[in-house]
């Protein structure tokens, strides 16, 4: 499965032929400024949550791609009433069966609102069960219980976690929830976007090893294959 970071919490994953794409963050983004998000063209967009740094691309890359959006269901009705139509709401606890794979949407502990100001619905994040692979997708969250369901329910080859710290988990917290989710594979993200997450990468990588993890921080525009 091959996995392009585009910054911040903002991946594009080619699964099963489609092309994904998670919370676009992309133009407002200084060190996401080698990217060209008229160039993307995914078939999905998943959206954890309705803040700015996390939806701020939606409308371009929609309108260039008609693109399916995913996420929660005040998130998409948003979307919807400024006229991107081809939406598919969710909740948490909810799943549903796309082209790609199943996606599960699952709790996270954060706040939510649009970007004007309008309320954004539940944050959630999402498990994604495909034939090559099984990963989680955390959004913006704190640690916290429910994510050792995950771990019960799925087998996660794979997490996709915030580490920045301040506004959601810190590597310290991320190590736990990997844990909790049954994981030693962390891709992270949220992180040295702003000044409140900077990240110190060697002492992230170094907490993650002490606890048999491996932490993957990837340089904006690399593309891996997990």
């Amino acid at each position: 499965m091959d996995i392009t970071y585009l910054g911040h919490s903002c991946f594009i994953m080619a699964i099963n032929g489609y092309k994904i794409l998670f919370d676009p963050f992309i133009t407002p983004n200084p060190l996401a400024g080698n990217i060209d998000v008229n160039s993307l063209k995914p078939d999905f967009i998943l959206l954890s949550h309705g803040h700015s740094d996390h939806v701020a691309d939606v409308e371009k890359i929609y309108n260039n791609s008609k693109t399916t959006l995913i996420g929660g269901f005040e998130v998409i009705s948003w979307f919807k009433n400024k006229g991107l139509e081809n939406g598919h709401e969710m909740n948490p606890g909810g799943s549903w069966k796309f082209d790609f794979g199943t996606v599960k949407m699952v709790s996270a502990v954060h706040s939510s609102s649009m970007p004007d100001g309008s309320y954004g619905g539940i944050p959630g994040g999402f498990v994604i069960e495909t034939s090559e692979k099984t990963f989680y997708y955390a959004g913006d969250t704190a640690l916290h219980q429910d994510m050792k369901q995950i771990g019960e329910r799925f087998s996660i080859d794979f997490a996709l976690l915030p580490i920045g710290n301040n506004f959601t988990m810190g590597i310290e917290d991320a190590v736990i929830a990997a844990e909790y989710v049954n994981t030693n594979k962390i891709v992270g993200m949220h992180y040295d976007t702003f000044p409140y997450i900077k990240l110190d990468h060697q002492y992230a990588k170094k907490v993650a090893e002490d606890k048999g993890k491996s932490l993957l921080l990837m340089q904006i525009g690399e593309t891996v294959n997990i």
